[in-house]
């Protein structure tokens, strides 16, 4: 059975059981919302996820519940969505925690991706069961917001550069677009960072704005024409191994929803977080391809030392924002506590890609 024909069963099923108890205006309400997302809608995994999210819901209710994608800049700029959900300007926002880091501070992006994280499944485990949505939504709360994961995608690259590294000395001074944690890791080792949404890279490139770029992975940063300018793809991504962004709505509005709607949008989210992420899984193989034979770009790899250099300076970053800042202490505490109480299941079930020789 399709996905989305067991949403409308479920909808249609809640929706039957409140109407014999309260009357059929209930099961019959109609909500309009305005989504702004962060990324374009035809932008692989990222944006696509939100139009077919807002297309699930629709055709599971019937056209009763119509949550309207706009477009990044329709109604308020890609990363000023925050403000515009608390306010209510918009009912929700298709976004990431990263990108509310310039209103509550480092911390938040915590909940987006962590550098030298887990696996999806540890770090999702973490952020449902381990108190990492829980402390999110608290913060979120104090502005009038309530969030729910909305999808998630696997590992990213770790920068598209004009020229080979082979020193990390060459990243000193270097004008680099980098996201969220792994952006207070480049700064330490003496990049100057900016934190630009997805449109507005390719132009910061090539007018020399930035020298370098991240952004996500293969089959995304292809959309978005990097490999026009930038030759050389780095890997592993150190600073994001699994991301996962939310839908972002203002509570009043959320709080207003007829409990059937409530757990639509508990299901249609739950399934896209793991519909993007196997797609993401899917599609990057042939798109790494793809830039190599068609595109001329040349997949490179960090060496172990230069790793452990990235690693280290981790470390360090999140020793001195601890110090300074409760918020990003509580969630910094939180999540390694957890990593730790893992780590017994974790190394016990770990494999190498081969035992054969």
């Amino acid at each position: 059975m399709k996905v989305r024909t067991t949403l409308k069963l479920v909808a249609a099923g809640v929706a039957l059981a409140l109407a014999a108890t309260s009357g059929s205006a209930l099961a019959q309400k109609r909500v309009k919302w305005k989504m702004q997302s962060a990324f374009g809608g035809t932008l692989p995994h990222l944006g696509t996820s939100g139009v077919r999210f807002s297309k699930q819901v629709l055709e599971a209710t019937d056209g009763k519940f119509d949550i309207k994608f706009f477009e990044p800049g329709a109604l308020v700029p890609a990363l000023e969505c925050f403000d515009a959900a608390s306010k209510g300007s918009v009912d929700a926002c298709w976004t990431t925690p990263g990108y509310h880091t310039g209103k509550l501070g480092p911390g938040v992006a915590f909940f987006t991706a962590v550098p030298f994280g887990p696996s999806f499944g540890e770090y999702m485990a973490w952020k449902m069961f381990g108190d990492g949505d829980k402390i999110r939504n608290e913060m979120y709360g104090k502005h009038g917001l309530i969030a729910f994961n909305c999808f998630a995608i696997g590992p990213e690259t770790s920068g598209w550069f004009k020229n080979e590294i082979k020193s990390l000395d060459q990243l000193k001074g270097m004008k680099m677009r980098f996201f969220g944690l792994g952006a207070q890791v480049m700064q330490k080792l003496g990049v100057s960072t900016q934190l630009l949404a997805g449109a507005d890279i390719y132009p910061a490139l090539e007018r020399g704005v930035i020298d370098a770029t991240e952004f996500s992975m293969p089959s995304i940063d292809q959309k978005l024409g990097f490999y026009q300018i930038a030759k050389n793809n780095y890997f592993p991504g150190w600073h994001q191994q699994v991301s996962v962004s939310e839908l972002l709505m203002n509570k009043k509005a959320y709080d207003s929803l007829p409990k059937y709607y409530k757990k639509l949008l508990e299901l249609a989210l739950g399934e896209a977080v793991l519909h993007t992420y196997a797609e993401t899984e899917w599609r990057n193989p042939a798109a790494m391809n793809e830039n190599v034979s068609k595109h001329g770009v040349t997949n490179r790899r960090w060496n172990d030392e230069e790793l452990a250099a990235f690693e280290k300076a981790w470390v360090e970053v999140m020793g001195e924002l601890s110090a300074k800042d409760a918020t990003f202490k509580q969630i910094a505490e939180s999540y390694t506590k957890f990593r730790k109480e893992y780590q017994i299941w974790g190394e016990a079930q770990a494999l190498k890609a081969t035992y054969l020789k």
